[in-house]
């Protein structure tokens, strides 16, 4: 989050308006609500991750062992039960 100058941002007028209930404070202005984009959405972070689940899934299909998967994705066991039950409920 960047800071911004009020004058170089509000009309004047509005500026003025809003004076009047704040004054040299910091104030955070959110995006609308349909502007916003959800966790990791941006970044790619839940589309690895997601991909990660299916990984995990898959390979518990095809015969991989709790044990092998928290060692090939440094989680613990109860996060890989975790993933397996979630996606199994997706499929």
């Amino acid at each position: 989050m960047q800071y911004k100058n009020g004058r170089e941002v509000f009309p004047p007028r509005l500026l003025k308006e809003m004076q009047k209930y704040i004054q040299g404070e910091l104030i955070y202005i959110p995006k609308e609500k349909n502007q916003r984009a959800g966790w990791g959405e941006v970044n790619g972070s839940r589309a690895l991750i997601a991909q990660r689940n299916e990984d995990i899934f898959q390979l518990y299909r095809e015969g991989k062992s709790l044990e092998e998967l928290e060692e090939m994705y440094s989680l613990s066991n109860d996060s890989i039960r975790k993933i397996i039950y979630k996606t199994r409920s997706k499929a």
